[in-house]
Protein backbone atom coordinates (compact mmCIF):
# COMPACT_ATOMS: atom_id res chain seq x y z
CA UNK A 1 0.00 0.00 0.00
CA UNK A 2 2.87 2.37 0.79
CA UNK A 3 4.34 1.69 -2.65
CA UNK A 4 0.98 2.41 -4.32
CA UNK A 5 0.69 5.67 -2.35
CA UNK A 6 4.24 6.61 -3.31
CA UNK A 7 3.64 5.75 -7.00
CA UNK A 8 0.36 7.68 -6.98
CA UNK A 9 2.05 10.71 -5.42
CA UNK A 10 4.93 10.52 -7.90
CA UNK A 11 2.51 10.24 -10.81
CA UNK A 12 0.49 13.21 -9.54
CA UNK A 13 3.62 15.35 -9.13
CA UNK A 14 4.80 14.42 -12.62
CA UNK A 15 1.41 15.27 -14.11
CA UNK A 16 1.27 18.61 -12.31
CA UNK A 17 4.79 19.47 -13.40
CA UNK A 18 4.08 18.60 -17.02
CA UNK A 19 0.77 20.47 -17.05
CA UNK A 20 2.32 23.69 -15.78
CA UNK A 21 0.94 23.70 -12.24
CA UNK A 22 0.44 27.24 -11.08
CA UNK A 23 0.15 28.67 -14.57
CA UNK A 24 -2.54 31.14 -15.55
CA UNK A 25 -4.06 28.81 -18.07
CA UNK A 26 -1.95 30.28 -20.85
CA UNK A 27 1.13 28.42 -21.86
CA UNK A 28 4.17 29.88 -23.47
CA UNK A 29 7.12 27.91 -24.63
CA UNK A 30 10.47 28.73 -23.10
CA UNK A 31 11.42 32.29 -23.95
CA UNK A 32 13.40 32.72 -27.12
CA UNK A 33 17.03 33.75 -26.77
CA UNK A 34 17.22 37.55 -26.45
CA UNK A 35 18.72 38.02 -29.92
CA UNK A 36 15.88 35.99 -31.47
CA UNK A 37 13.28 37.99 -29.52
CA UNK A 38 14.97 41.24 -30.58
CA UNK A 39 14.69 40.14 -34.23
CA UNK A 40 11.00 39.33 -33.78
CA UNK A 41 10.37 42.73 -32.16
CA UNK A 42 12.26 44.48 -34.96
CA UNK A 43 10.17 42.59 -37.54
CA UNK A 44 6.97 43.70 -35.79
CA UNK A 45 8.09 47.34 -35.76
CA UNK A 46 9.19 47.16 -39.40
CA UNK A 47 5.81 45.66 -40.37
CA UNK A 48 4.06 48.45 -38.42
CA UNK A 49 5.94 51.17 -40.32
CA UNK A 50 5.49 49.41 -43.67
CA UNK A 51 1.73 49.03 -43.13
CA UNK A 52 1.46 52.75 -42.32
CA UNK A 53 3.37 53.72 -45.46
CA UNK A 54 1.10 51.49 -47.58
CA UNK A 55 -2.06 52.74 -45.83
CA UNK A 56 -2.76 49.12 -44.82
CA UNK A 57 -5.00 49.75 -41.83
CA UNK A 58 -5.85 46.11 -41.24
CA UNK A 59 -2.22 45.05 -40.82
CA UNK A 60 -1.33 48.23 -38.95
CA UNK A 61 -4.00 47.82 -36.29
CA UNK A 62 -3.48 44.05 -36.00
CA UNK A 63 0.03 44.84 -34.75
CA UNK A 64 -1.39 46.82 -31.82
CA UNK A 65 -2.50 45.09 -28.61
CA UNK A 66 -6.17 45.58 -27.72
CA UNK A 67 -5.22 47.92 -24.86
CA UNK A 68 -2.58 49.78 -26.90
CA UNK A 69 -1.94 53.49 -26.50
CA UNK A 70 -0.55 55.69 -29.28
CA UNK A 71 1.03 58.99 -28.26
CA UNK A 72 1.37 61.42 -31.15
CA UNK A 73 3.50 64.52 -31.50
CA UNK A 74 0.76 66.91 -30.35
CA UNK A 75 0.18 67.05 -26.58
CA UNK A 76 -3.51 66.25 -27.17
CA UNK A 77 -2.74 63.03 -29.06
CA UNK A 78 -3.15 60.21 -26.55
CA UNK A 79 -5.29 57.62 -28.23
CA UNK A 80 -6.35 54.14 -27.23
CA UNK A 81 -6.54 51.64 -30.09
CA UNK A 82 -10.19 52.38 -30.93
CA UNK A 83 -9.66 56.15 -30.87
CA UNK A 84 -6.54 55.89 -33.01
CA UNK A 85 -8.38 53.59 -35.42
CA UNK A 86 -11.16 56.20 -35.74
CA UNK A 87 -8.55 58.89 -36.43
CA UNK A 88 -6.38 56.95 -38.90
CA UNK A 89 -8.80 54.85 -40.94
CA UNK A 90 -10.27 57.75 -42.97
CA UNK A 91 -6.72 58.47 -44.18
CA UNK A 92 -5.91 54.81 -44.81
CA UNK A 93 -9.20 54.24 -46.66
CA UNK A 94 -8.19 57.04 -49.07
CA UNK A 95 -4.80 55.38 -49.62
CA UNK A 96 -3.06 58.04 -47.55
CA UNK A 97 -0.51 56.66 -45.14
CA UNK A 98 2.59 58.06 -43.54
CA UNK A 99 6.16 57.00 -43.99
CA UNK A 100 8.62 56.98 -41.14
CA UNK A 101 11.86 55.20 -41.99
CA UNK A 102 13.48 53.73 -38.87
CA UNK A 103 17.20 53.69 -38.13
CA UNK A 104 19.38 53.55 -35.02
CA UNK A 105 16.93 51.25 -33.23
CA UNK A 106 17.63 49.93 -29.73
CA UNK A 107 15.61 47.03 -28.31
CA UNK A 108 15.68 45.59 -24.79
CA UNK A 109 13.98 42.39 -23.68
CA UNK A 110 12.80 41.73 -20.12
CA UNK A 111 14.51 38.89 -18.20
CA UNK A 112 11.36 36.78 -18.53
CA UNK A 113 11.28 37.41 -22.26
CA UNK A 114 7.66 38.56 -22.50
CA UNK A 115 8.14 42.34 -22.60
CA UNK A 116 10.29 44.49 -24.88
CA UNK A 117 10.92 48.20 -24.99
CA UNK A 118 12.60 50.17 -27.72
CA UNK A 119 13.59 53.53 -29.07
CA UNK A 120 14.32 54.32 -32.68
CA UNK A 121 15.17 57.31 -34.77
CA UNK A 122 12.83 57.88 -37.68
CA UNK A 123 13.13 59.95 -40.83
CA UNK A 124 9.99 61.54 -42.25
CA UNK A 125 9.83 63.71 -45.37
CA UNK A 126 7.61 66.37 -43.76
CA UNK A 127 8.93 66.41 -40.17
CA UNK A 128 12.55 65.40 -40.65
CA UNK A 129 14.11 63.43 -37.82
CA UNK A 130 11.66 62.00 -35.32
CA UNK A 131 11.84 59.46 -32.55
CA UNK A 132 9.65 56.50 -31.77
CA UNK A 133 9.71 54.64 -28.50
CA UNK A 134 7.44 52.19 -26.83
CA UNK A 135 6.65 48.80 -25.39
CA UNK A 136 5.69 45.46 -26.90
CA UNK A 137 4.27 42.40 -25.20
CA UNK A 138 4.55 38.83 -26.34
CA UNK A 139 1.31 36.89 -26.63
CA UNK A 140 1.22 33.28 -25.41
CA UNK A 141 1.39 32.26 -29.10
CA UNK A 142 4.78 34.00 -29.33
CA UNK A 143 3.56 36.91 -31.47
CA UNK A 144 4.74 40.38 -30.43
CA UNK A 145 2.23 43.25 -30.24
CA UNK A 146 2.79 46.95 -29.69
CA UNK A 147 1.13 48.05 -26.46
CA UNK A 148 2.48 51.60 -26.49
CA UNK A 149 3.99 53.72 -29.24
CA UNK A 150 5.23 57.24 -28.63
CA UNK A 151 6.10 59.45 -31.62
CA UNK A 152 8.12 62.56 -30.84
CA UNK A 153 10.12 65.22 -32.60
CA UNK A 154 13.42 65.71 -30.79
CA UNK A 155 14.24 69.36 -30.30
CA UNK A 156 17.89 70.42 -30.01
CA UNK A 157 18.54 71.88 -26.57
CA UNK A 158 19.73 75.18 -28.08
CA UNK A 159 16.34 75.60 -29.79
CA UNK A 160 14.19 74.42 -26.89
CA UNK A 161 13.70 77.83 -25.19
CA UNK A 162 12.31 79.42 -28.35
CA UNK A 163 10.19 76.37 -29.20
CA UNK A 164 8.82 76.30 -25.63
CA UNK A 165 7.91 79.99 -25.97
CA UNK A 166 6.14 79.31 -29.30
CA UNK A 167 4.16 76.53 -27.64
CA UNK A 168 3.21 78.87 -24.76
CA UNK A 169 2.02 81.52 -27.21
CA UNK A 170 0.13 78.93 -29.26
CA UNK A 171 -1.68 77.64 -26.17
CA UNK A 172 -2.93 81.18 -25.42
CA UNK A 173 -4.72 81.40 -28.77
CA UNK A 174 -8.41 80.54 -28.88
CA UNK A 175 -9.18 77.09 -30.30
CA UNK A 176 -9.89 76.97 -34.03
Amino acid sequence: MAINLWLGTAALLAALTMSGCGSTGQSRSDPAPPEHAENQVAQTLDAFHLAASKADGKTYFNLLAEDAIFLGTDASERWNKDEFHTYAMPYFSQGKGWTYTPHDRHISISPGGGVAWFDEKLTNEKYGECRGSGVLIQEPSGRWLITQYNLTVPIPNDLLPSVAEQIRQHSLQPPK
